[in-house]
């Protein structure tokens, strides 16, 4: 049976050993002469079968001094094989005798003759050469790095400076086994010196890891190196390599304005490589990710400040293939986050909330939503925005369909989910990338990243009370604060040619039953934008109120009707659904004046809402489908009537005391003037009717008949800048939120750089002969 149990852990050969052993012991029982411990002799033999060319028996085993001092001491235990790899963290590759000294690797021997404060090459004339030939040991060298004080570190900064100088150098080797050390050398540095520097500021790091009279020239060796090994046609292992040391880079700082050496990468840039990877399709699915997010970031640096390159190049990009390649990495990325949340919410339909829920009633239907959580994805969120931002040409990628996202076959085999991070920077996985998404329904045969990212906002805009959740809300609707700006972006949008079914995800409330995909219509997609504005709009009227999203929702869809209006564009929309949705917000907004006065000016929203109402009633002619549609419009007004006349009463109330909202008030009070007219007016005829006709409730038939028969005789005021729109600012009114995003991205991209990927053993099978 214990024969049995080495055989499964033990090379066959080495059971051989064993077996040996055990024969030579005489013992039928397997006991070792030396120890007389049947069930823990194979632990000797385990020691040494991974000591490359042993061969030795048993009795030889034990026989070993580093084994009988083990044996003395009593420690082989259950821990000890524990403690070879912690050993073998700290550089140790086995204990020693006790009168010996542990045995170390030869890198971490080498790396401790680099922190003494004499040249390591003087003695050893070929010890650079040869320290690019060893296994590097990331956890180790960075280590290091943050044991020593800033005066000891300043005691060693010349060997740090030459290390740092040599691997640039071995950027330049033919060999690749080099070059990777030489890459993950360069990772360690920059971490270990930036890791030591944010509890001690006695140093500058360009002086710490190049010296100030070389850092220029270090640079500028350094950006070309790496913009050669990311332009070549060579190994994808190095260029994510290299892309991970970018990221290294630019996200050891929280705060990357203030990263000096970022400078030297605005003076050196890597741009034209980046858009080379995502114009590339196998370099764009093996490293699209990682190239769009470094490109974000790079954006972001001191872009209030100063001429940040990246900025300009990126604003004048051109070229299709390669706007079409960066659309395409971020429509990947949202869709997975899109197929992962649908995997969850299945999973919570067919489990324990859904029988818990059909048993009890509907009164578990938010508690259960609320555990449907998959984490956002902030960082390419922010590379989407500042594309549309800053790019007009991408606007024309937002509509169109690619061709590696439609119809394909489900893979057999799940892709590797990865670890769940506070702001869900981690990549997609690569098996996700290099494929393609699924598509939305059944009956829909395309797909665009306009469809991806709504799909998206709908499901991060379900839930703002987690922080990073209101961020990513916010962000989503400056993004369609700026396709609503685009007079491009609204010619597409509006487009009666471009019909498309989007199932948006909506939030499950007791009072509604939930759409079924099925009878979606195929309508132009800004039907689906203003579908996304009314769920938010019914969805977070709470005690914790966004005021800031609710502003920015009506916004857009006040941009989207100026657009109507100018072009004379009648959409085809259930604009009774919008109407209703902002009339009980305003409901809202009264029955918590005092509440929500306290922390928000609810009147510059009521502002808002109010005028939505009169661009419908002054200009509606000019873009509601039919007569009917603006019959309905006044009808919804008279019907609710009782609302705006409660509005009415709280601002001519506030607006006639001598308080802080005497003036945000009082505007409001003038822009009810229109809408007050028509009840007023409308009212009396409708009283009228029914008291004639002896009917005590009228249909909306014959509502909607008086309000024909008496068109004539209403008089309104004509109101300005109902049609015109402050455009949208980044510096001046978002430069505050920018720079703390980019902050919590930048700390997460850096805290999930995944270095165990940086691995060797990938590489080396890829370079498994250094010729």
């Amino acid at each position: 049976m214990i024969l049995s149990y080495y055989k499964s852990k033990l090379p066959a050969a080495h059971v051989q050993q064993f077996q040996r052993g055990a024969q030579h012991t005489g013992q039928s029982t397997m006991k070792c002469s030396q120890c007389c411990r049947p069930c823990q002799a194979y632990r000797c033999l385990l020691q040494r079968a991974y000591s490359p060319g042993t061969t030795m028996g048993l009795h030889q085993a034990h026989s070993a001094p580093e084994v009988k001092q083990q044996q003395a001491l009593g420690s082989w235990g259950p821990d000890s094989l524990t403690m070879a790899q912690v050993e073998k963290r700290g550089g140790l590759l086995r204990k020693s005798s006790a009168s010996k000294k542990p045995l170390k690797e030869k890198v971490v021997l080498m790396y401790d003759e680099i922190f003494m404060t004499e040249d390591p090459s003087k003695c050893s004339p070929r010890f650079w050469e040869e320290l690019f030939l060893m296994k590097v040991n990331l956890e180790y060298l960075e280590g290091k790095l943050e044991s020593l004080d800033g005066e000891e570190l300043m005691k060693i900064k010349d060997n740090i400076n030459c290390l740092f100088q040599h691997c640039i150098q071995a950027l330049g080797e033919e060999h690749p086994i080099r070059v990777v050390n030489a890459l993950q050398t360069l990772c360690a540095l920059i971490r270990g010196v930036h890791q030591k520097n944010k509890s001690t500021s006695g140093f500058d790091i360009i002086n710490m890891l190049m010296g100030f009279d070389k850092a220029e020239l270090c640079m500028k060796n350094l950006m070309e190196s790496l913009d050669s090994l990311l332009c070549a046609e060579g190994s994808e292992s190095l260029k994510s390599l290299c892309l991970k040391l970018l990221l290294c880079l630019v996200t050891v700082t929280d705060n990357i304005s203030q990263n000096t050496i970022l400078e030297y990468v605005m003076i050196n840039s890597i741009f034209e490589a980046i858009l080379q990877i995502l114009s590339h399709p196998p370099s764009r699915r093996e490293h699209g990710y990682d190239a769009v997010v470094l490109l974000a970031l790079l954006v972001n640096y001191r872009k209030y400040e100063s001429v940040n390159p990246y900025i300009v190049k990126l604003s004048i990009v051109d070229d299709e293939a390669t706007l079409n390649g960066m659309g395409l990495v971020i429509a990947q990325a949202l869709s997975e986050y899109n197929r992962q949340y649908k995997d969850k919410e299945e999973e919570h339909q067919s489990g324990f909330f859904s029988a818990l829920t059909n048993m009890v009633g509907s009164m578990f239907i938010a508690d259960a939503h609320e555990k449907i959580s998959v984490q956002t994805n902030e960082a390419i969120l922010l590379a989407l925005y500042e594309a549309v931002h800053l790019n007009r040409n991408f606007i024309t990628v937002l509509a169109q369909s690619h061709p590696e996202m439609g119809l394909v076959t489900t893979p057999v085999s799940p892709a590797p989910t990865t670890p769940a991070t506070p702001l869900g920077t981690t990549p997609p996985s690569s098996d996700v990338i290099s494929s393609v998404e699924l598509p939305l329904d059944a009956d829909v045969q395309t797909s665009n990243l306009l469809i991806t990212f709504l799909k998206y906002s709908s499901i991060v805009m379900q839930d703002t009370k987690d922080e990073h959740r209101l961020h990513s809300g916010k962000l989503c609707l400056i993004i369609l604060t700026c396709i609503a700006e685009d007079q491009y972006a609204n010619a597409f949008l509006h487009d009666d040619n471009m019909n498309f079914r989007v199932n948006l995800h909506r939030m499950p409330m007791r009072h509604r039953k939930k759409a079924a995909d099925k009878n979606l219509p195929c309508r132009p997609l800004v039907c689906a934008v203003l579908d996304l504005m009314v769920e938010f709009i019914v969805t977070h009227m709470m005690k914790e109120f966004p005021m800031d999203l609710y502003v920015r929702c009506i916004q857009v869809v006040h941009k989207l009707l100026c657009y109507q209006k100018k072009c004379r564009v009648r959409l085809h929309y259930t604009w009774r659904e919008l109407w209703s949705a902002l009339i009980n917000l305003l409901k809202f907004l009264m029955s918590n004046e005092t509440v929500l006065l306290a922390k928000h000016n609810i009147f510059t929203l009521a502002l808002m809402i109010v005028n939505l109402f009169n661009m419908f009633i002054t200009y509606g002619d000019t873009f509601l489908p039919t007569p009917s549609s603006y019959d309905e419009l006044y009808y919804e007004i008279i019907r609710m009537h009782q609302s705006f006349d409660n509005l009415y009463s709280m601002v001519l109330r506030l607006s006639t005391n001598a308080g802080q909202w005497k003036e945000a008030a009082s505007k409001v009070t003038h822009a009810l003037v229109n809408i007050r007219a028509i009840i007023n007016h409308f009212n009396p005829k409708i009283e009228s009717y029914a008291a004639v006709n002896h009917i005590s409730q009228l249909s909306e038939e014959q509502v909607l008949e008086v309000v024909r028969a008496n068109y004539d005789t209403l008089t309104l005021k004509l109101q300005d800048g109902l049609d015109q729109y402050e455009r949208y600012s980044e510096q001046h009114k978002e430069a505050a939120f920018f720079k703390e995003l980019v902050r919590s991205i930048s700390t997460n991209v850096r805290r999930n750089l995944a270095f165990h990927t940086l691995s060797q053993e990938v590489l080396l099978k890829e370079f498994s002969t250094i010729s």
